[in-house]
């Protein structure tokens, strides 16, 4: 079964989450690489999502013209 993919928002709000464990050094060495991994992850999600609405408020203004 396919993971449902997360909003903008709530990735956002995981990446947020995972930079307060770092600016408070709650992570342990061995969670650190794949906390890095996760972020990356959602900062490619993020961009993904931003892109399509670029993609789609562009089609929508020059549809208007």
């Amino acid at each position: 079964m396919e993971k449902e993919e997360k909003t903008y928002g709530e990735a956002i709000a995981e990446i947020e989450a995972i930079l307060e464990k770092f600016d408070d050094e709650q992570f342990d060495i061995d969670t650190l690489a794949g906390q890095v991994k996760r972020a990356t992850e959602l900062i490619r999600i993020c961009r993904q999502k931003l892109r399509k609405a670029e993609e789609e408020v562009s089609k929508v203004l020059k549809d208007s013209k």
